[in-house]
Parts: structure tokens; C-alpha cells; sequence
């Protein structure tokens, strides 16, 4: 049985497991750098190695405006690192044989089937290769995108705009969206999907700061979200800094409302690394984890980040999609998973601020949170600097 316990090891142990101090106290050198040039105003980092913490650490500034200072039990807006709960809670119906990967989603959902989406099915959702349209459905206004049922009727009227299975091109807002709907059709006791997240996954896995919107209980330890770089990209900043409006405590955005912190994400990161199980509690197979971080999509390209690559110079790379979650691979091209980490690594990444990742052959676990919103390609580079920092404090 893996244990986790959430405590960080003293420093004799941290070299026992692994680990040299002094490279992850340089993590914490970098990261106030960074905030002394302005580039983000703070930040949590959490590493376990073999299941143990090794690192818990906040630097900076948690509000830039009130000077309140960073801490390690500080709750962020965690954006589509959200997705990954909403993948893992999709296997766990297909595991209890509600349908399989390969259902249509027409199947449960049969309004969805008009418009060429007929067969567009629970895996190519999953994977970001449903052929959907990729930005806001036409028509649906900002405030609704919290409510899953008013995102999946615009989607569900909404045409196909991809031969499915074809291309990646990944879907930030709405896909997850109908995953939840398809959760909430068929969940026995008809209840909400913020409750279904909390019940099924948070509760078993000990995540008590985590929760799909922000509950009032929790508001007092909120990271405001703030734009802090303005450069023009994938997303307006005001719509970014809308979810401090939006995320109230019924708000469900299944594809990037949630709200947890870095020790929390940390513990569902070792529940993948230990295979579905923590502590005792079991939520997902092996077979499924292993499914879900798998790659999906081969070689093709992820065609949402074509402006970051002629933005920045980049050339072409795959977009190395398993079941929401972002893989290693192999080669070298900009990844916030780092150069040096292995090619089974996987995870996920919030707009310009928040990463996890679960290197399985180093049995390592990694958790970066950011106050003050980064440009998602800066961003990028920022993660893939720091999670190439992380693996080069392994020594054995």
C-alpha cells in the first residue's frame, strides 16, 4: 500500500532518498529572481521523491496589491489542471461499465448527434481530438460558462469544424464540459458535479482544499488571479481574471475551475504515480492510469499552439496527448515538462500560472503554482526551466 503523508523530510533524509539540499534550495533562488524582475509575483513548489515530500517552499508575494506574503497553504485558481479531475472521474464510470471510450457521445447525450457530431466519441473528447470548435461556443455569454448543462446545449448546436481523430487541437473550455454531462446523466444519485468531484475523487484521496469553484470556506486563502504579463497570446487577460468573479461556490467550469494547493495536487500526482491507489484508497485501476497517459494523438501536432510557434520560433513538435494529460515523449522542443525528465513523464498545466507532473521511472512528483499570470508560452519556458532544475536535484 502507498503511503503519503503530506510532511516534508528533514534534510539527511532528503540525501537518503535521493536528492541533493542544496540543487532544490537553488529552485527557491530562481523562483525569487523571477520575482524581483516582475515576471510573477510569487509561488508554491512541492516535490516528493519515493513518495516522500522533499521540498514544500512558497517565495514572493501571494497579493501583490496587499503584500500579502506566499505560503505553502496558500489555495490557487488551478485552471485546466482541473481537466485531469475531470479525466480521472470519466475512467472511473468507464471502469464501472457505464460505457466505454469508444461510445458516441450521442449515445447518453442524444441532442449532441446533429451537425456532423455523431459519432464524435468519449476518447476523441478526452484526447482533444474531437473536431469540436475550440473557443467559446458562438452566442454563449461568459457567465454561463459555469453552468454545464447551458455549455452543453451551445455545444451540443454547435457544428463540427474537424474530421474527428484527425487533428489535435486543444479544447480549453467546452469538451470537459459534456464529459461532466455525460458524469451527472448517469450518476445514480442525480447530484451536482461539483459534489460528485468531492464525493468520488477529493474525499478518498484526502484533498480537503480542493474543491470544483470556490467554496466560501475556503475564500479567505484565495490567490487572486492577476495578469501580470500583458503580452498579447492564447487568452485576453480579462477573461482570465473574470474567474475571480465567475468562481463562485456552485460554479462548475469542469475544464478549468477548480481551485486547490500545491500539497493537494501533489497527493493526486503520487495517486497516479501509485498506479489509481493512495494510502488505502483506490479510485482508478492500474490499466486506466495507464491508458489515460498513454500517447493518443502520435505525431500530429497541437494546431492551438501554431501562433505560440510562429510567436516565438519554435518548430514543429507532437502534441504527445494521453486522456487530458500531456506526455513527455521524446525529442526536444519547449515543453513545461522539462528536457530532462523521463519519457513516460506526464501531467498538466493551468493558463500562464499553475504545472504538475509525475515522472514514473524517477518516482518523482512535482507541483509549481504561480501568483501573477505569465503569457502561455513564457510560461512554458518559465515551467520547463524550473522542472529541469527538480530532476537535476536527483542524484541516485
Amino acid at each position: 500500500m502507498a503511503t503519503f503523508t503530506g510532511t516534508a523530510v528533514k534534510a539527511d533524509r532528503i540525501t537518503e532518498l535521493g536528492m541533493s539540499p542544496g540543487q532544490l534550495e537553488k529552485l527557491k533562488d530562481v523562483i525569487l529572481r523571477d520575482v524581483e524582475r516582475g515576471r510573477y509575483d510569487g509561488a508554491v513548489m512541492a516535490i516528493a521523491r519515493h513518495g516522500e515530500v522533499v521540498f514544500n517552499e512558497a517565495a514572493g508575494l501571494a497579493n501583490l496589491e496587499s503584500k500579502r506574503p506566499a505560503s505553502t497553504d496558500d489555495l490557487f485558481f488551478i485552471m485546466s489542471i482541473t481537466k485531469q479531475f475531470t479525466a480521472v472521474r470519466t475512467l472511473m464510470d468507464v471502469e464501472a461499465g457505464k460505457y466505454s471510450l469508444t461510445t458516441p457521445v450521442s449515445e447518453i447525450i442524444p441532442e449532441f448527434g446533429i451537425k456532423g457530431k455523431q459519432r464524435v466519441s468519449v476518447v476523441q473528447m478526452l484526447s482533444h481530438t474531437s473536431g469540436l470548435n475550440t473557443e467559446m461556443p458562438l452566442g454563449l455569454p461568459p457567465e454561463n460558462l459555469t453552468n454545464i448543462q447551458a455549455v452543453t446545449a451551445a455545444v451540443c448546436n454547435e457544428r463540427l469544424h474537424y474530421m474527428p481523430g484527425t487533428i489535435v487541437s486543444y479544447n480549453a473550455l467546452v469538451a470537459h464540459s459534456v464529459l461532466a454531462a455525460i458524469t451527472t446523466r448517469l450518476d445514480e444519485s442525480k447530484r451536482d458535479y461539483r459534489q460528485i468531484l468531492k464525493q468520488d475523487l477529493f474525499d478518498p484521496l484526502g484533498m480537503t482544499d480542493t474543491a470544483l469553484g470556490l467554496p466560501e470556506a475556503l475564500k479567505h486563502r484565495i490567490v487572486p488571479l492577476v495578469v501580470r504579463d500583458q503580452t498579447p497570446g492564447m487568452f485576453e487577460p480579462a477573461l482570465l481574471e473574470s474567474v475571480n468573479f465567475l468562481l463562485t461556490e456552485t460554479a462548475e467550469l469542469p475544464a478549468g475551475g477548480a481551485v486547490s494547493t500545491a500539497m493537494d495536487i501533489l497527493r493526486f500526482g503520487e495517486m497516479l504515480r501509485n498506479k489509481g491507489e493512495l494510502n488505502g484508497k483506490r479510485v482508478l485501476s492500474p490499466e486506466s492510469v495507464a491508458i489515460a497517459t498513454a500517447n493518443h494523438t502520435g505525431d500530429l501536432p497541437n494546431h492551438l499552439m501554431d501562433y505560440m510557434r510562429e510567436m516565438y520560433g519554435w518548430s514543429g513538435f507532437p502534441a504527445n496527448m494521453g486522456l487530458s494529460f500531456f506526455l513527455r515523449g521524446e525529442g526536444y522542443f519547449p515543453t513545461f515538462l522539462g528536457q530532462y525528465t523521463s519519457p513516460g513523464t506526464f501531467g498538466g498545466m493551468g493558463a500562464g500560472s499553475t504545472a504538475f507532473w509525475v515522472d514514473p521511472e524517477r518516482e518523482l512528483t512535482y507541483v509549481f503554482m504561480s501568483a501573477g499570470l505569465m503569457e502561455e508560452g513564457a510560461s512554458i519556458l518559465r515551467h520547463q526551466r524550473l522542472s529541469d532544475m527538480a530532476v537535476a536535484a536527483v542524484t541516485g
